[in-house]
């Protein structure tokens, strides 16, 4: 593994840092602490700022050599409103919060990068710093975005790093194509006629037209969408109904739709919205359809994830950069992938031995309550973001 050395001496220092961040877990929108201690970073070690893009966010311009080539590279700082299991010291301060995703890792890494860079600067061009707010469902890429990142500061291409747990500490995964899916929710409102439910005859009963929508939406999946096409609907709530012996004057449902392509969702999408009007229709009834697209897959520019799988390979050996399998996750840095190339990267986090005496008994996956970022990450993580700026930077145009 070739680490740079300064950082693996960093270590500690790093680590101290990350559990700084994890102590003190901010929701989306309300990073006001991290963006602080972000900003104050990267002013001690002469990082020109620009702060309050997408509220809370913070970009680094880091120049070297006479170049007008530059490359962005992301890390999103934000925590989950969910309570913590574990108790160790480093464990959240603030009830509900919690980094169980590992952002205050992913901000400790690209930090960590950036104070290398900044003292070597063995690059020629412009590395942008972006400090995200709000991945957890605020859509902080897409605020960014609004606020004139990109014109801002132009790029060629921008880069995302994402811990993965499950995989031994030293492998990376990256690939061509989507690699994360799109998020999608819906709501559908069934409106029939309450009555007695020994007299059904008399009411219009929105429950039966419910679950025969719950069963055929997914022949979308198994008889609309191409075999080789991925697609998920899942209904995930039902309400309908107050006491047993009322037939309920509506039902309404709700779930999420994922596909890794938009083609996929319009049809998906518009399938839905015929299948729930015409079926309550035919009973006598009448649907409200509602259908929200949150983020879009995350899909991944060839050339780009092609040059991070070699970058990769530099730092852990071509054995140790596997193949991305696409999860039906979701990642608002697919905004930014709409927008520039780049990849979105995974980096393997263990499977939880590093967790310290009072670790929750769980799993230590993403978005558990037992879960906790793998220190070790941090020089290597920092490493591949700096080796991927200077190979990017110092390459021909």
């Amino acid at each position: 593994m070739q680490l740079i050395d300064s950082l693996v001496t960093q270590a500690a220092s790093l680590a101290a840092l990350r559990r700084d961040i994890h102590a003190h877990p901010e929701l989306c929108f309300q990073e006001q602490r991290t963006s602080d201690l972000v900003a104050t970073k990267l002013t001690e070690w002469g990082i020109p700022i620009l702060r309050g893009l997408g509220t809370t966010g913070v970009v680094g311009i880091l120049k070297a050599g006479t170049s007008t080539r530059a490359i962005g590279l992301r890390a999103d700082m934000d925590a989950l409103p969910m309570q913590e299991a574990n108790t160790f010291a480093h464990a959240s301060t603030y009830p509900g919060k919690m980094h169980a995703c590992g952002h205050d890792g992913h901000t400790a890494m690209l930090l960590a990068a950036a104070q290398h860079l900044a003292t070597h600067r063995s690059f020629d061009g412009t590395v942008y710093l972006i400090f995200q707010p709000a991945e957890e469902g605020g859509g902080g890429a897409r605020e960014m975005i609004k606020d004139g990142l990109f014109e801002r500061f132009p790029m060629e291409a921008v880069f995302g790093l994402h811990n993965w747990p499950g995989f031994a500490v030293g492998q990376f995964a990256a690939s061509p194509g989507p690699v994360m899916a799109s998020s999608n929710e819906f709501k559908i409102t069934i409106h029939g006629k309450g009555g007695h439910a020994a007299m059904p005859h008399n009411a219009l009963d929105p429950v039966p037209v419910a679950c025969q929508l719950v069963q055929s939406f997914q022949t979308i999946v198994s008889r609309n969408l191409k075999p080789i096409d991925a697609g998920v609907i899942s209904v995930t709530m039902i309400h309908a109904g107050e006491a047993t012996n009322v037939i309920p004057n509506s039902c309404e449902l709700q779930g999420t739709v994922r596909t890794f392509s938009l083609e996929v969702l319009d049809m998906i999408e518009e399938r839905m919205r015929v299948m729930a009007e015409q079926t309550c229709a035919a009973s006598g009834l009448r649907a409200d359809f509602e259908f929200r697209r949150n983020y879009p897959p995350t899909i991944n520019s060839a050339p780009e994830a092609d040059f991070c799988r070699q970058v990769m390979a530099e730092i852990v050996g071509s054995e140790n950069v596997q193949m991305q399998e696409p999860t039906m996750g979701a990642e608002d840095f697919s905004y930014m992938l709409q927008a520039k190339p780049g990849c979105y990267a995974f980096i393997a986090n263990g499977d939880g031995d590093h967790r310290a005496v009072g670790h929750g008994g769980g799993p230590c996956m993403l978005h558990n309550p037992s879960y906790d970022f793998n220190d070790n990450l941090l020089p290597l993580g920092a490493t591949y973001w700096v080796r991927l700026a200077e190979r990017w930077l110092n390459l021909p145009g």
